[in-house]
């Protein structure tokens, strides 16, 4: 299993609204099922933060693809493979 970094930076603050609560329940659904590990947003509304994880880049940017936010156009996405270092056990 690898984690992935993905930065979801603001495209339209209008849909990120329209579509937030879509947003959530796409990440509960997903946390759930073990594929999202942490998120978050940015506090100054820049966007935000999915850490997932997979087996691939391939794997990762189909599902990220299925976000409502990438969807309607509210977000855009950048991925980055994330070599997590941490003295927590989480």
């Amino acid at each position: 299993m690898k984690y992935f970094a993905v930065f979801l930076p603001m495209k339209d603050q209008e849909k990120s609204s329209t579509f937030r609560n879509d947003h959530l329940n796409f990440l509960s659904d997903l946390r759930n099922k073990g594929t999202v590990f942490m998120n978050g947003k940015f506090s100054d509304g820049a966007g935000g933060l999915v850490i997932y994880t997979g087996d691939s880049l391939e794997e990762v940017t189909k599902i990220v693809k299925t976000d409502p936010y990438i969807i309607h156009g509210a977000r855009d996405y950048e991925i980055h493979e994330w070599e997590m270092v941490s003295n927590h056990n989480f």
